[in-house]
């Protein structure tokens, strides 16, 4: 199966973003609906992903090995914890500030203040809550649910190569 200029972009944009969900690609290729985003895989990228028992979208190997692309995640064998991330700029971010796994879990009001703090940065509360969200789905970030969902890091910081997808 030859794949458009456009299909090679977007399956390199599964690849990167993986595990992912439709409105994560929905966004990504400015697409309107999560149904446009499934059609699209089902009609394009039939044979290059699949949705794991989370019903997360996930690549193919074959996929991998057709772009030129980084996986979003490196799986360690060892532990099921990734050892290496690729995600955009703001995730990375998150990433460098939410408290570590053995600190008291924190909202999303938290890690946007620190945001703020530490890099000049001034995103809204929903793109934090939907980076946390993104790197707990990599496995990196987990939920902590007391009067609102709290976040912490799943794994140690020092643990994860993580690199900034364009």
């Amino acid at each position: 199966m030859t794949l458009s200029e456009e299909a090679q972009e977007r399956l390199a944009d599964l690849v990167e973003l993986q595990p992912t969900k439709n409105a994560e690609l929905q966004e990504r290729w400015g697409l309107e609906s999560g149904s446009e985003v499934h059609q699209y895989l089902e009609s394009e990228l039939k044979d290059y992903y699949y949705r794991d028992d989370n019903s997360l979208i996930r690549a193919t190997s074959e996929a991998a090995d057709l772009v030129d692309v980084e996986p979003g995640v490196v799986d360690d064998e060892e532990e099921g914890a990734p050892s290496a991330i690729r995600v955009p700029e703001l995730q990375r971010q998150v990433f460098s500030v939410v408290a570590g796994p053995d600190e008291e879990s924190e909202s999303v009001v938290s890690v946007l203040q620190k945001l703020r703090a530490e890099y000049d940065v001034d995103p809204e509360a929903e793109d934090v809550r939907s980076a946390l969200q993104a790197l707990r789905r990599k496995g990196v970030v987990e939920v902590v649910y007391r009067t609102v969902p709290t976040f912490k890091l799943a794994v140690e910081r020092d643990e994860v190569e993580v690199s900034v997808s364009e």
